[in-house]
This record gives C-alpha cells, sequence and structure tokens, in this order.
C-alpha cells in the first residue's frame, strides 16, 4: 500500500470515528469513505518559491460565513499542468509558520467542492524543503471542512489562487 492510500485510509477512519469528525450524525450512518481521483505522480512538484517581502501587510481572507481571517502572502511559485503554466500563492498564518495553500481550479463544482480545496504543512502535501523550495503534491488536497457541514467557517481562495487548470489529483467531491 502506497503512502498515500495509507493516509486516505486514515483520514476516512477520522471522518467515520473521530469525535471531531466534521460530518454530521445523518451523513456517518451512510459514509463509506472519501472519493478521490487516483494517485498521479504528473501532480507532484519540486517547486523554487519566490518570497514576498516580510513586511508586506497582511490580507484579510474571506470564510464560507462571510468572516475574514488574516493570512500572510508567503511566497508565490509557478508549475506546469497539461502544458500550461500555472501560480499558486502559499500563505502563511500571522506569525509566518503554518503554511497555507488554498486552490480552485478547474474541476471546481464539477467533480471537485465549488468553493476550492487546500493543503497545507499540517498534513503531507505542502513541505518545505529549503528557504526557496517547496514540495507540492495535490495527491494530498482536500476539502475543507464547510464542504462535509455548513456549521464549519472555511476560508475561500483568493482570486489570484483560482486556476484555470484542471487539478485531477487529490480529494473529490463529497455527496
Amino acid at each position: 500500500m502506497s503512502e498515500l492510500s495509507h493516509f486516505r485510509k486514515e483520514v476516512d477512519h477520522f471522518m467515520a470515528h473521530h469525535p471531531q469528525s466534521p460530518l454530521a450524525e445523518e451523513k456517518l450512518e451512510d459514509f463509506a469513505g472519501l472519493k478521490y481521483f487516483g494517485e498521479d505522480p504528473a501532480f507532484v512538484f519540486t517547486v523554487p518559491v519566490e518570497r514576498f517581502a516580510d513586511d508586506e501587510p497582511l490580507i484579510e481572507m474571506e470564510t464560507s460565513t462571510g468572516e475574514m481571517r488574516l493570512y500572510r502572502r508567503w511566497a508565490r511559485f509557478t508549475f506546469m499542468v497539461d502544458e500550461e503554466e500555472a501560480t499558486l500563492t502559499i500563505y502563511s498564518d500571522p506569525q509566518g509558520y503554518d503554511f497555507f495553500l488554498p486552490f480552485r481550479d478547474a474541476t471546481n463544482g464539477r467533480s471537485t467542492y465549488g468553493a476550492g480545496r487546500y493543503l497545507d504543512n499540517h498534513r503531507p502535501g505542502l513541505q518545505q524543503l529549503s528557504d526557496d523550495m517547496f514540495e507540492v503534491d495535490f495527491n494530498y488536497s482536500y476539502n475543507p471542512y464547510c464542504a462535509y457541514n455548513t456549521a464549519y467557517s472555511c476560508p475561500l481562495p483568493p482570486h489570484e489562487n483560482w486556476l484555470s487548470v484542471p487539478i485531477r489529483a487529490g480529494e473529490k467531491n463529497f455527496d
């Protein structure tokens, strides 16, 4: 079993059995696991990042419930998908420790959650390799908790992280 397959099984177990699962009680009864694209090495990138200035002002990121949360634009990177160039911004918490990569792509609202998906450094998929290098593995991209339960308030990907290319990797729509 691959590391990704093992991780996905752990996520399904958490969703089905953990008291902090975002799934509502009525959704747990029929829960048979999340749906994913197959593992695809074409969606794993080792990328140089272009850092933003440390004194750049914090930005407000709107959430699914209309609240605002503060983030720092930490770095930007460019990569190729289906022979098309794409650029994303990695955000951090205001202190610059926790990395967060919210994004939308051409699959949203079709095969993936309409509001976008995430990668962060608390799960596999977004790993800082050095000051100016990251590994970005979209096979680990996941839905925010608001995809499962409207009681959650989830940051919405800023417009600069809306991609026109499809990222056919990671978690699919939750039905």
